[in-house]
């Protein structure tokens, strides 16, 4: 048997979205081939604690299964994984031990092959996770520094989306000292240029996380004191009567898109429990739709996804306007859920790509990603 490939799952994190990656996590380690890789899970905690757990050999049932204790050891009896011995706590502990340290074609026992991070929202899907790992010269799967940051900031999205010409709805976007200096400058202007009813967003979150339906004034100005828990920033967007339709891409210079499915929520809008609780949102997939719109639809999520330079793995949400058929491209989400309820995978499943190759691919194409950083220059002689 060739030597299996040593995949560092990093996950948890300081962030709105800590469950949704607890949940995340555990259904990659139950989907991973065991006999191909080995899996050994970094948990950050709620406070941003590391904590370098054992080795997991074999599927994990429940996600308190991967939340560690500082010596490694699991916050609950009943996983499966080796021993603890030499775990440790702490991002400068795990740096000494050696865990994340790599080299090109220097891999000790002791080293990982590459990172998976499976953190969703602040400080895992914006960029800032993926700095610390191009710092450490460590392979690791999904977008790059940059096009994490743009992914996660709606307003930079945003406006990556019109430089390269795709179609979007009406919004605006500010900071909180902004709208806390001129609420009735921006009040006015909302009211104006989108109307009510509207959708308030924090400019860098995922999941649905502090998102709000505003139908009048005093309801627009609670949700945005409700964004502004979440982030500096916040963006309102016009309603839009749509269909929501959705695309995985999958890729690095070369990307492909997968079908196209839809989202028939239970909620009023596709909000954190419609996607994450209740199971009860309907994704249909292949979403109906003609051919040439569902491949009009496929080709916008590959422009979307190479405008932000990305990488690996992205979702791109689109909204299809049921008025005239008109396509506005919502967001794009860099690492996308695997949970039970996601429709990333669910996507590729239905395009002919199961779950344990997509896998496969995303650790091929992060190895390949880094094998041609490799190559370039990073000083003159």
């Amino acid at each position: 048997m060739s030597k299996r490939i040593r995949v560092g799952l990093i996950y948890g994190g300081k962030s709105g979205e800590h469950e949704v990656s607890l949940q995340t996590a555990m259904a990659v380690v139950q989907a991973f081939d065991h006999t191909k890789y080995e899996i050994h899970p970094f948990y950050i905690t709620k406070q941003g604690e590391w904590r370098a757990g054992p080795r997991l050999t074999g599927a994990v049932e429940r996600k308190e299964l991967l939340q560690f204790e500082p010596d490694g050891v699991p916050a609950i009896a009943g996983a499966v994984a080796e021993t603890a011995a030499g775990a440790g706590t702490g991002v400068q502990s795990i740096f000494n031990s050696g865990v994340l340290a790599a080299s090109a074609g220097e891999a000790t026992g002791g080293q990982l092959d590459v990172i998976f991070p499976l953190l969703h929202g602040t400080f895992g899907e914006d960029g800032t996770i993926q700095g610390m790992l191009e710092m450490a010269n460590v392979p690791y799967v999904g977008a790059g520094v940059l096009a994490s940051a743009v992914g996660m900031d709606k307003a930079m999205m945003k406006r990556m989306f019109a430089q390269e010409g795709l179609p979007q709805c009406v919004y605006r976007s500010f900071t909180r000292a902004q709208w806390e200096k001129d609420q009735a400058f921006f009040l006015m202007e909302i009211e104006i240029a989108i109307g009510y009813p509207c959708f308030v967003k924090p400019a860098n979150l995922g999941s649905s996380v502090g998102i709000s339906k505003a139908r009048n004034r005093d309801e627009l100005i609670a949700a945005l004191a409700e964004a502004f828990q979440y982030d500096r920033k916040a963006i309102v967007e016009e309603f839009v009567e749509a269909r929501e339709i959705e695309v995985a891409v999958l890729g690095n210079d070369d990307p492909i898109a997968s079908v196209a499915g839809e989202i028939v929520s239970s909620n009023e809008f596709y909000d954190y429990k419609a996607k994450y609780l209740d199971g009860k949102s309907a994704m249909m997939i292949p979403a109906e739709l003609p051919e040439e719109l569902s491949e009009q639809i496929r080709s916008m999520a590959i422009r979307a996804f190479q405008a932000i330079d990305g990488s690996g793995l992205s979702r791109v949400d689109f909204f299809l306007r049921k008025a005239d058929q008109a396509i506005l491209i919502n967001e794009i989400n860099t690492m996308p859920g695997f949970t039970p309820f996601s429709m990333y995978p669910l996507l590729w499943k239905e395009t002919g790509k199961p779950y344990r190759e997509l896998l496969d691919d995303l650790i091929r194409l992060a190895l390949e990603r880094y094998a041609a950083k490799q190559q370039l220059r990073y000083s003159f002689d």
